[in-house]
């Protein structure tokens, strides 16, 4: 669904589930700035997409502020202190789990959005939560994309005592446009709304899942509650075609991006038609390089500048599964000069396949991407963070706004964000690079050919380079929600064009200012 505006306007938002935009709007219409916007519909969004994004889950952002700053914030969660590498070696052996209870990390989320509250927001806190309250508490018809994943993940997450009784009433996954409520999770955000977000990491809230959470299993206690912190840094930063490429740097996975462009850059003809092959390469080099050496820069992990340089390891490395649901991204900006590029995740899709009873809250499965190698770089460590796969993106033409652009989609973000920019800089809209077919290529899972997934309306042409470049092809169908939820603004003299990916349920709204 798209939208634009070509007279005074507030701002623009655009998000995986049109709940969630219409918060953000509503927001913007009510004096706040792209921070307010982007507050709002995140917490909608852990209401209404709990397979993508939950209060259990993390966060990052790019923010750029009135005054032309980029800072970067960072509200991933770490490994619990109590947790050791040797411990989970012998439970697990040479792998952890892909769900269950040890792949649960501390939720940063809602300390990033206190962070992101404290930095540019006008509307108090208790107004973020007003929309997602309401749903919460009176239910709304369940989206595509949750009820899919229930039938996807019943044999799993219905065997979780609080997400069978949310999720599976009667026995049955929830239909979709059957009424989801879910008055223990609208109980919490009530108490945060209230409490603020020390409520989450110090108060009864925190209480109730930490507790929750330790009868299963986990090594979280409150001590690693008390002591996170979200944080704010840097940008990683590039230039391609005369643009600045601001993104997230390490933990995430912001230089794959960077990479594929210099690659682009170095003399890629039509990298989206004849040349696909050749982007391809650059894409799995990259996906490479994230399996060899992408891990936590507190504790010893390369940075952006070198992962950027790289060069792709020699042997084949085996990425990570796919991931299945995983990530909401949403774009918001105001006439004021604030802009967000957020991503919002539980990894999975309805994470660790956890949802804790007393809270209602669904909790990520962020462990499950360390790796239980002593040798790695991204080896489990207590304290640490995980390698992630988000990463927000900002394109700037100098000082100014270009583009806000966000997107879901695990492993292949880089790869989307890629597509995103290539067809925007050759003159695509925002709702024609959004919905244009996409592909991305595979993570390695050994020595044999790697494999691309492709939409089956992707141009015949671009199927025989990357069949040509050596690569698998594996069809699915045209807006396949496996190839991400983008989420794009672009900035005109006019205004906002602003549209949100089919692949979601979501939308775009344009907010047109006084008068």
């Amino acid at each position: 669904m798209t939208s634009t505006s070509t007279s005074t306007h507030r701002g623009a938002i655009s998000t995986s589930h049109h709940l969630a935009t219409e918060a953000g709007a509503a927001a913007l219409e009510a004096g706040g700035t792209a921070v307010d916007a982007a507050l709002a519909a995140a917490a909608a969004l852990c209401v209404v997409y709990p397979n993508n994004v939950a209060l259990g889950g993390d966060l990052v952002a790019l923010v750029r502020s009135p005054h032309g700053e980029v800072r970067f914030l960072n509200a991933t969660g770490p490994a619990p202190a109590a947790q050791t590498l040797e411990a989970l070696r012998e439970k697990h052996g040479e792998q952890l789990p892909l769900r269950g209870i040890d792949t649960v990390t501390v939720p940063g989320g809602v300390c990033g959005w206190n962070a992101l509250h404290e930095y540019g927001a006008k509307l108090s806190w208790a107004e973020h939560f007003e929309a997602a309250i309401r749903h919460a508490e009176q239910g709304f018809p369940n989206s595509r994309s949750v009820a899919a994943a229930l039938v996807e993940d019943r044999d799993s997450l219905s065997r979780d005592p609080g997400a069978s009784a949310v999720f599976y009433p009667g026995g049955e996954p929830l239909a979709e446009g059957a009424p989801l409520v879910q008055p223990a999770l609208a109980a919490t955000l009530r108490r945060i709304a209230a409490g603020g977000s020390a409520e989450f990491y110090e108060g009864e809230t925190a209480a109730r899942w930490i507790a929750g959470l330790q009868r299963l299993g986990s090594k979280i206690g409150p001590r690693d509650a008390v002591d996170y912190s979200a944080f704010w840094g840097e940008p990683l930063e590039g230039s391609f075609a005369g643009l600045r490429v601001l993104t997230g740097p390490p933990n995430t996975s912001g230089f794959m991006l960077l990479r594929a462009l210099n690659a682009v850059a170095g003399g890629i003809e039509d990298p989206l038609g004849v040349g696909a092959g050749e982007l391809a390469r650059a894409f799995h080099e990259s996906n490479e390089v994230r399996a060899a050496a992408l891990a936590d820069p507190g504790f010893g992990g390369a940075s952006g500048a070198d992962l950027v340089a790289m060069a792709a390891p020699d042997r084949p490395i085996g990425g990570a599964a796919t991931a299945s649901g995983d990530t909401v991204g949403l774009s918001a900006i105001s006439a004021d000069g604030w802009a967000v590029s957020l991503i919002n995740s539980v990894y999975w899709g309805f994470g660790a396949h956890i949802l804790e009873p007393e809270t209602g809250i669904v909790f990520q499965n962020r462990g499950t991407s360390f790796s239980l190698d002593p040798a790695s770089p991204n080896a489990f460590a207590p304290g640490k963070r995980p390698r992630h796969t988000l990463m927000p993106v900002l394109i700037l033409r100098g000082d100014e706004l270009a583009w806000v652009p966000a997107t879901m989609g695990g492993a292949a973000q880089p790869q989307i964000h890629a597509q995103l920019l290539l067809r925007s800089l050759a003159g695509a809209s925002p709702h024609e690079a959004t919905h244009a077919p996409r592909w991305i290529v595979d993570e390695a899972r050994g020595d044999g050919a790697v494999s691309v997934t492709i939409e089956e309306d992707v141009p015949a042409s671009v199927r025989a380079a990357l069949g040509e470049a050596g690569f698998e092809l594996s069809t699915v169908p045209a807006y396949t929600e496996d190839l991400g939820h983008s989420n794009l603004i672009r900035v005109t003299p006019e205004g906002y064009e602003a549209a949100s990916d089919p692949r979601s349920d979501g939308s775009a709204i344009v907010v047109a200012g006084p008068g």
